[in-house]
Protein backbone atom coordinates (compact mmCIF):
# COMPACT_ATOMS: atom_id res chain seq x y z
CA UNK A 1 0.00 0.00 0.00
CA UNK A 2 1.58 2.99 -0.95
CA UNK A 3 -0.05 6.60 0.21
CA UNK A 4 1.47 9.59 -2.65
CA UNK A 5 1.24 12.99 -0.80
CA UNK A 6 0.18 15.36 -3.94
CA UNK A 7 0.10 18.43 -2.38
CA UNK A 8 0.80 19.46 1.08
CA UNK A 9 -0.24 23.46 1.66
CA UNK A 10 -3.62 24.43 3.12
CA UNK A 11 -5.59 26.41 0.48
CA UNK A 12 -4.02 29.19 -1.60
CA UNK A 13 -1.12 27.01 -1.52
CA UNK A 14 2.47 28.18 -1.11
CA UNK A 15 3.42 30.44 -1.77
CA UNK A 16 -0.63 32.12 -2.02
CA UNK A 17 -1.07 34.19 -5.06
CA UNK A 18 -2.03 37.38 -3.09
CA UNK A 19 0.21 37.21 0.12
CA UNK A 20 3.05 39.04 0.82
CA UNK A 21 3.94 37.53 4.17
CA UNK A 22 7.48 36.61 5.20
CA UNK A 23 7.15 33.31 3.76
CA UNK A 24 5.62 34.17 0.50
CA UNK A 25 7.52 37.00 -0.57
CA UNK A 26 10.91 34.91 0.98
CA UNK A 27 10.11 32.10 -1.55
CA UNK A 28 9.71 34.38 -4.43
CA UNK A 29 12.72 36.40 -3.46
CA UNK A 30 14.63 33.32 -3.01
CA UNK A 31 15.47 34.69 0.76
CA UNK A 32 14.40 31.75 2.80
CA UNK A 33 15.15 27.69 2.74
CA UNK A 34 11.38 26.80 1.92
CA UNK A 35 10.14 24.48 -1.03
CA UNK A 36 6.68 25.66 -3.31
CA UNK A 37 3.68 23.19 -1.99
CA UNK A 38 0.20 23.16 -3.86
CA UNK A 39 -2.94 22.46 -2.03
CA UNK A 40 -3.35 19.50 0.10
CA UNK A 41 -4.73 16.46 -1.12
CA UNK A 42 -3.45 12.70 -1.08
CA UNK A 43 -3.29 9.41 -3.38
CA UNK A 44 -3.42 5.76 -2.51
CA UNK A 45 -2.66 2.88 -4.23
CA UNK A 46 -1.94 -1.06 -3.90
CA UNK A 47 -0.50 -1.69 -7.13
CA UNK A 48 0.98 1.66 -8.17
CA UNK A 49 -0.99 2.05 -11.15
CA UNK A 50 -4.53 2.75 -10.18
CA UNK A 51 -5.41 5.10 -7.59
CA UNK A 52 -7.98 6.37 -5.08
CA UNK A 53 -7.66 10.40 -5.05
CA UNK A 54 -8.04 11.93 -1.32
CA UNK A 55 -9.63 15.38 -2.27
CA UNK A 56 -9.23 16.90 -5.34
CA UNK A 57 -7.60 20.17 -4.98
CA UNK A 58 -7.37 22.90 -7.36
CA UNK A 59 -3.88 21.88 -8.39
CA UNK A 60 -5.03 19.19 -9.49
CA UNK A 61 -3.55 19.21 -13.10
CA UNK A 62 -0.12 20.48 -11.97
CA UNK A 63 -0.69 17.66 -9.56
CA UNK A 64 -0.64 14.74 -12.08
CA UNK A 65 1.60 16.33 -14.26
CA UNK A 66 4.82 16.36 -11.25
CA UNK A 67 3.24 12.88 -10.56
CA UNK A 68 3.57 10.52 -13.79
CA UNK A 69 2.08 7.62 -11.97
CA UNK A 70 -1.23 9.00 -12.17
CA UNK A 71 -0.89 9.25 -15.97
CA UNK A 72 -0.03 5.21 -16.64
CA UNK A 73 -0.69 6.37 -20.59
CA UNK A 74 -2.67 2.98 -21.04
CA UNK A 75 -4.85 3.98 -23.85
CA UNK A 76 -5.30 7.24 -25.73
CA UNK A 77 -7.61 8.56 -23.08
CA UNK A 78 -6.86 7.43 -19.67
CA UNK A 79 -5.68 8.29 -16.00
CA UNK A 80 -4.48 6.49 -13.08
CA UNK A 81 -7.27 8.16 -11.26
CA UNK A 82 -10.12 5.65 -10.34
CA UNK A 83 -11.98 6.94 -8.07
CA UNK A 84 -12.39 10.11 -5.60
CA UNK A 85 -12.87 10.30 -2.18
CA UNK A 86 -13.69 13.75 -0.50
CA UNK A 87 -12.86 14.01 3.17
CA UNK A 88 -15.42 17.70 3.32
CA UNK A 89 -16.84 20.22 0.94
CA UNK A 90 -14.08 22.97 1.45
CA UNK A 91 -13.43 24.84 -1.80
CA UNK A 92 -9.70 23.88 -1.89
CA UNK A 93 -10.36 20.30 -1.65
CA UNK A 94 -13.35 19.77 -4.35
CA UNK A 95 -12.76 22.66 -6.73
CA UNK A 96 -10.42 19.75 -8.69
CA UNK A 97 -13.39 17.70 -9.77
CA UNK A 98 -14.07 20.39 -12.39
CA UNK A 99 -10.78 19.37 -14.24
CA UNK A 100 -11.45 15.52 -14.18
CA UNK A 101 -14.54 16.44 -16.32
CA UNK A 102 -13.42 15.32 -19.38
CA UNK A 103 -13.64 11.32 -18.25
CA UNK A 104 -15.43 9.11 -20.63
CA UNK A 105 -17.41 7.25 -18.04
CA UNK A 106 -18.78 8.52 -14.80
CA UNK A 107 -17.11 9.70 -11.68
CA UNK A 108 -16.94 7.08 -8.78
CA UNK A 109 -17.37 9.99 -6.02
CA UNK A 110 -17.09 8.96 -2.24
CA UNK A 111 -18.36 11.50 -0.19
CA UNK A 112 -20.70 11.83 3.30
CA UNK A 113 -24.42 12.44 2.70
CA UNK A 114 -23.45 16.16 4.32
CA UNK A 115 -21.01 16.65 2.04
CA UNK A 116 -23.28 15.62 -1.07
CA UNK A 117 -25.90 18.26 0.14
CA UNK A 118 -23.78 20.90 0.26
CA UNK A 119 -22.08 20.07 -3.69
CA UNK A 120 -25.38 19.75 -5.00
CA UNK A 121 -26.97 23.08 -3.08
CA UNK A 122 -24.80 25.49 -1.72
CA UNK A 123 -21.70 24.89 -4.73
CA UNK A 124 -23.55 22.42 -7.12
CA UNK A 125 -20.30 20.49 -8.59
CA UNK A 126 -22.65 17.41 -8.86
CA UNK A 127 -24.99 18.84 -10.49
CA UNK A 128 -22.30 20.94 -12.80
CA UNK A 129 -20.48 17.24 -13.82
CA UNK A 130 -23.64 16.14 -14.63
CA UNK A 131 -23.57 17.91 -18.02
CA UNK A 132 -19.62 15.97 -18.05
CA UNK A 133 -18.57 13.30 -17.08
CA UNK A 134 -21.06 12.73 -15.04
CA UNK A 135 -21.05 11.41 -11.07
CA UNK A 136 -21.22 8.08 -9.47
CA UNK A 137 -22.13 8.46 -6.07
CA UNK A 138 -21.56 6.34 -2.82
CA UNK A 139 -22.20 8.09 0.27
CA UNK A 140 -19.87 6.96 2.81
CA UNK A 141 -21.00 5.82 6.17
CA UNK A 142 -20.04 8.15 9.62
CA UNK A 143 -20.64 4.90 12.19
CA UNK A 144 -17.16 3.45 12.12
CA UNK A 145 -17.77 0.93 9.76
CA UNK A 146 -15.43 -0.92 7.14
CA UNK A 147 -15.67 -0.16 3.56
CA UNK A 148 -13.56 -0.89 0.87
CA UNK A 149 -13.11 0.81 -2.29
CA UNK A 150 -12.20 0.11 -6.06
CA UNK A 151 -9.50 0.21 -6.94
CA UNK A 152 -7.92 -0.59 -3.58
CA UNK A 153 -9.57 -4.14 -3.30
CA UNK A 154 -7.64 -5.28 0.22
CA UNK A 155 -7.59 -2.15 1.85
CA UNK A 156 -10.07 -1.58 4.75
CA UNK A 157 -11.29 2.02 5.08
CA UNK A 158 -12.60 3.53 8.41
CA UNK A 159 -14.51 7.08 8.64
CA UNK A 160 -13.78 9.23 11.64
CA UNK A 161 -16.32 12.12 12.11
CA UNK A 162 -14.59 15.17 13.12
CA UNK A 163 -16.12 18.13 15.28
CA UNK A 164 -15.77 21.22 12.23
CA UNK A 165 -18.00 23.17 10.72
CA UNK A 166 -19.25 23.19 6.98
CA UNK A 167 -18.02 25.57 4.84
CA UNK A 168 -18.87 29.37 4.22
CA UNK A 169 -21.14 28.93 1.21
CA UNK A 170 -22.90 25.97 3.13
CA UNK A 171 -26.42 26.62 4.29
CA UNK A 172 -25.77 24.51 7.91
CA UNK A 173 -22.35 26.33 8.48
CA UNK A 174 -23.28 27.45 11.95
CA UNK A 175 -25.19 24.11 12.28
CA UNK A 176 -22.71 21.47 12.26
CA UNK A 177 -23.53 17.84 11.49
CA UNK A 178 -21.76 14.64 11.91
CA UNK A 179 -19.59 14.33 8.19
CA UNK A 180 -19.15 17.99 7.27
CA UNK A 181 -15.44 16.44 8.09
CA UNK A 182 -13.90 13.37 8.28
CA UNK A 183 -10.55 11.73 8.94
CA UNK A 184 -9.98 8.34 7.52
CA UNK A 185 -8.68 5.06 8.65
CA UNK A 186 -6.54 3.34 6.03
CA UNK A 187 -6.13 -0.32 7.43
CA UNK A 188 -3.69 -2.31 5.16
CA UNK A 189 -4.96 -5.94 6.24
CA UNK A 190 -1.88 -7.79 4.89
CA UNK A 191 0.68 -6.63 7.87
CA UNK A 192 -1.71 -5.40 10.50
CA UNK A 193 -0.81 -1.52 9.86
CA UNK A 194 -2.49 1.84 9.84
CA UNK A 195 -2.52 5.40 8.66
CA UNK A 196 -4.78 8.27 10.01
CA UNK A 197 -5.35 10.78 7.72
CA UNK A 198 -7.25 14.32 9.38
CA UNK A 199 -5.64 17.44 7.34
CA UNK A 200 -8.77 19.48 9.12
CA UNK A 201 -8.07 18.19 12.42
CA UNK A 202 -9.72 20.82 15.23
CA UNK A 203 -10.86 18.82 18.43
CA UNK A 204 -9.46 16.09 19.83
CA UNK A 205 -12.14 13.82 20.29
CA UNK A 206 -12.44 10.08 21.99
CA UNK A 207 -12.62 8.59 18.72
CA UNK A 208 -10.21 10.74 17.17
CA UNK A 209 -7.74 9.66 19.88
CA UNK A 210 -8.62 6.38 19.35
CA UNK A 211 -7.62 6.30 16.00
CA UNK A 212 -4.52 8.21 16.38
CA UNK A 213 -3.03 5.56 19.23
CA UNK A 214 -3.72 2.68 16.81
CA UNK A 215 -1.96 4.50 13.95
CA UNK A 216 1.11 3.32 13.03
CA UNK A 217 1.87 6.72 10.59
CA UNK A 218 -0.05 10.22 11.32
CA UNK A 219 -0.58 12.42 8.38
CA UNK A 220 -2.44 14.93 10.69
CA UNK A 221 -4.01 18.60 10.52
CA UNK A 222 -0.54 21.12 10.27
CA UNK A 223 -1.82 24.31 9.16
CA UNK A 224 -0.82 26.69 11.88
CA UNK A 225 2.09 26.95 14.21
CA UNK A 226 0.54 29.16 17.02
CA UNK A 227 -3.35 29.83 17.38
CA UNK A 228 -2.85 33.74 16.82
CA UNK A 229 -0.31 33.22 13.86
CA UNK A 230 -2.47 35.11 11.28
CA UNK A 231 -4.23 37.38 13.43
CA UNK A 232 -0.20 38.77 14.47
CA UNK A 233 0.86 38.56 10.69
CA UNK A 234 -2.40 40.84 9.69
CA UNK A 235 -3.22 38.20 7.58
CA UNK A 236 -6.78 37.57 9.02
CA UNK A 237 -8.62 38.39 12.49
CA UNK A 238 -9.87 34.90 13.25
CA UNK A 239 -7.61 32.19 15.30
CA UNK A 240 -6.75 28.72 14.38
CA UNK A 241 -9.58 27.48 16.51
CA UNK A 242 -12.05 29.35 14.84
CA UNK A 243 -11.27 28.16 11.48
CA UNK A 244 -11.41 24.68 12.26
CA UNK A 245 -7.26 23.63 13.04
CA UNK A 246 -5.18 22.21 16.07
CA UNK A 247 -2.02 25.01 16.14
CA UNK A 248 0.96 22.88 16.81
CA UNK A 249 2.10 25.03 19.98
CA UNK A 250 0.96 25.78 23.14
CA UNK A 251 -1.08 23.37 25.70
CA UNK A 252 -3.15 21.35 24.06
CA UNK A 253 -1.19 22.02 21.15
CA UNK A 254 -0.72 19.11 18.19
CA UNK A 255 3.04 18.71 19.45
CA UNK A 256 2.06 17.50 22.81
CA UNK A 257 -0.67 15.30 21.33
CA UNK A 258 1.45 13.47 18.82
CA UNK A 259 4.09 13.34 21.92
CA UNK A 260 1.39 10.70 23.62
CA UNK A 261 1.36 9.20 20.03
CA UNK A 262 3.04 5.17 19.58
CA UNK A 263 3.14 5.74 15.91
CA UNK A 264 6.17 5.41 13.73
CA UNK A 265 5.80 8.47 11.81
CA UNK A 266 4.33 11.46 12.61
CA UNK A 267 3.91 14.30 9.55
CA UNK A 268 2.14 17.46 9.29
CA UNK A 269 0.33 18.02 6.39
CA UNK A 270 -2.25 21.43 4.98
CA UNK A 271 0.03 23.41 5.91
CA UNK A 272 -0.51 27.50 6.18
CA UNK A 273 1.91 29.87 4.03
CA UNK A 274 2.23 32.34 7.08
CA UNK A 275 3.73 28.83 9.97
CA UNK A 276 6.94 29.18 9.95
CA UNK A 277 7.50 25.44 9.91
CA UNK A 278 7.76 25.73 5.87
CA UNK A 279 11.31 27.50 6.28
CA UNK A 280 13.57 24.23 6.50
CA UNK A 281 16.07 26.21 9.01
CA UNK A 282 13.10 27.82 11.44
CA UNK A 283 13.45 27.19 15.10
CA UNK A 284 9.77 26.02 14.92
CA UNK A 285 11.10 23.51 12.21
CA UNK A 286 13.93 22.42 14.60
CA UNK A 287 11.62 21.68 17.25
CA UNK A 288 9.23 19.65 15.60
CA UNK A 289 12.35 17.80 14.95
CA UNK A 290 13.25 17.19 18.49
CA UNK A 291 9.72 15.72 18.52
CA UNK A 292 9.94 13.44 16.13
CA UNK A 293 7.56 15.64 14.04
CA UNK A 294 7.79 15.20 9.97
CA UNK A 295 6.66 17.91 7.64
CA UNK A 296 5.15 16.89 4.37
CA UNK A 297 6.10 17.44 0.93
CA UNK A 298 4.83 17.43 -2.36
CA UNK A 299 5.88 13.99 -3.69
CA UNK A 300 6.62 12.54 -0.53
CA UNK A 301 5.71 8.20 -0.60
CA UNK A 302 4.63 6.60 2.31
CA UNK A 303 5.05 2.52 2.36
CA UNK A 304 2.25 1.66 4.46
Amino acid sequence: MKILILGSSAGGGFPQWNCNCFNCAGLRGGSIAATARTQSSIALSENGRDWLLVNASPDILAQVRANPALQPARAVRDSGIAAVLLMDAQIDHVTGLLMLRERTTPLPLYATAQVFADLSDGLPLVRTLSHYCGVERHVLPVDGGSLRIPPLRDTALHVVPLLSKAPPYSAHRDDPHPGDNIGLIVHNPGNGRRAFYAPGLGVLTRAVEQAMAAADVLLVDGTCWSDDEMIGQGLSAKTAAMMGHLPQSGPGGMIELLDRMPAQRKILIHINNSNPILRDDSPQRAELARHGIEVAWDGMEIEL
